[in-house]
């Protein structure tokens, strides 16, 4: 194996990173605050790409002139939109499936058909993809024998820069506050004071929106189809469960984790048996640490 070619592998490790830290990070808030495993999570992520491929759409026959400008919109418009259906989602479902985590699983599992069923019916059973603006073509050769594409560069800033975010959202803001209060005891943030439904639902609702923002980054990386959140959706469970559930560090360097490993373990072996390589090691390592790699101490 040649450097060029454990370069390429390395970068291709980036670019599935990309995607499972923006996906894993919403699921971690979401079930490491109100322990809700969202099987819908990957549907989600599918409804920030289609919302991009609609943004797209609308600049092409509308303002086509803009056209450059589409991805920035299509990735606060699909932020909002997937925020928005998560915290109805959570007001009309999810907040009455509290504490009874196999049919919070089964609703949202039932409602992860649904939509896969409703994409189907608007956008049809074949994959769609949007145009890449301009200043995303082509590429960066640092050798003569390496180019790695500018949308790649450009996605793997986007998820440090919404990580970024996230910290300083958890960790500089009120609601951030409210939020690690109401991680680390309930009963007591509640008795203080803070509105532990309404942080649900917007903590649900973030969680949401940053799964919107990874269907968006997928759009310049692989074509959306009614079936792709599954393609995503167990590798970012196990993404979850490797870094520590309450961790959100772990969920990022787990996710890059995997994401090396995966790429690398395909120079040898094929994309399936990869996969499969992966959760072995996994299952090794929660033998020894069965919280994660950076479980967090919190009373509940």
């Amino acid at each position: 194996m040649t450097a060029d070619i454990f370069l390429t592998q390395v970068f291709n490790g980036l670019s599935l990173f990309t995607v499972l830290a923006l996906m894993a990070i919403g699921l971690a808030i979401v079930f490491g605050l109100m322990g809700v495993i969202n099987m819908a999570h990957g549907e989600l992520m599918a409804l920030g790409a289609y919302v991009t491929y609609l943004t797209s759409l609308g600049f092409s026959r509308w303002l086509p002139a803009l056209m450059d400008a589409y991805f920035i919109v299509g990735l606060a418009v699909s932020f909002l939109v997937t925020a928005a259906v998560g915290y109805v989602l959570e007001r009309v479902l999810i907040r009455h499936l509290y504490q009874r985590p196999l049919d919070t699983m089964l609703a949202t599992w039932g409602l992860s058909l649904i939509l896969q069923q409703a994409y189907r019916q608007v956008f049809g059973p074949v994959d769609v993809s949007v145009p890449t603006v301009s200043w995303l073509r082509g590429a960066w050769n640092p050798a003569a024998d390496i180019a790695i594409p500018l949308n790649r560069l450009f996605i793997v800033a986007l998820t440090l820069a919404v990580a970024g975010a996230v910290y300083v959202f958890l960790f500089r803001s009120r609601w951030g506050l409210r939020i690690r209060a109401v991680m680390q005891n309930r009963a007591m943030a509640g008795a203080a004071g803070i509105n532990t439904e309404r942080v649900d639902a917007v903590t649900f609702a973030v969680g949401c929106g940053l799964a919107g923002v990874a269907g968006c980054a997928l759009t310049m990386l692989a074509s959306t189809g009614p079936m792709t959140g599954q393609q995503y959706i167990v590798d970012t469970f196990i993404v979850v469960v490797f870094g520590g559930i309450e961790s959100l560090l772990g969920t990022f360097l787990s996710a890059f984790t995997i994401g090396q490993l995966q790429s690398l373990f395909e120079l040898g072996l094929s994309a399936s048996m990869a996969k499969a390589a992966i959760l072995l090691l996994v299952i090794v390592a929660l033998y020894f640490r069965p919280n994660g790699l950076f479980a967090v101490n919190i009373r509940r």
